[in-house]
């Protein structure tokens, strides 16, 4: 009787996301803005704007903090001034999380390399304010295997020859098929 008790005032769930009312455009504004703001501050060495920019749970990293946190980004010379011109692909269309954040994440497929993103924004005053910003960069497009004589020829040494890996950075989000993912309307 007493596990049947339990079972009633069991907590439920968290609510699943449920799709964001934003349209393209609003879509597009926030993601080349907070990537041009991010950088901007990486070319700068001043993440002041990012932060200011940014929800009040944003705000709580200091400028020094955020150019820690991008640091890698920034010693890579990473330029992200290309999310300007090219239109991004979601993997993730914008949704509204349970915790009231809106989050999208995708990539902007240019060469050599894409640009993954993950972003999340906190309402604030009527308008959306970046709360998080995820950035890495990715392989541009599917890795030709290589010719039949590469893979046949094996080292004198009698070693096995080493995997090519990627330096990346890994990637942020899956783009599991890119292609069949529409842009947000």
């Amino acid at each position: 009787m007493l596990a049947a008790a339990a079972a009633c005032h069991a907590e439920a769930p968290p609510p699943a996301p449920k799709p964001a009312q934003i349209d393209r455009n609003g879509v597009l504004m926030l993601v080349r803005s907070s990537l041009l703001a991010l950088d901007h501050a990486n070319k700068t060495g001043n993440y002041t704007v990012l932060r200011d920019i940014g929800a009040p749970g944003f705000q709580i990293n200091s400028a020094a903090r955020l150019g820690e946190i991008f640091a890698k980004l920034r010693n890579d010379n990473l330029d992200l001034s290309g999310v300007a011109v090219i239109d991004p692909q979601l993997n993730l269309l914008p949704q509204i999380e349970a915790n009231g954040l809106m989050h999208m994440a995708g990539f902007f497929p240019s060469v050599p390399n894409q640009v993954n993103f993950d972003l999340a924004f906190a309402p604030v005053n009527g308008q959306w304010r970046l709360f998080g910003i995820s950035v890495s960069i990715g392989q541009s497009g599917p890795t030709a295997p290589e010719p039949p004589a590469a893979q046949k020829q094996a080292p004198t040494n009698g070693a096995r020859p080493a995997a090519a890996k990627s330096s990346s950075g890994g990637k942020l989000v899956p783009a599991e098929k890119p292609a069949d993912v529409p842009a947000p309307k």
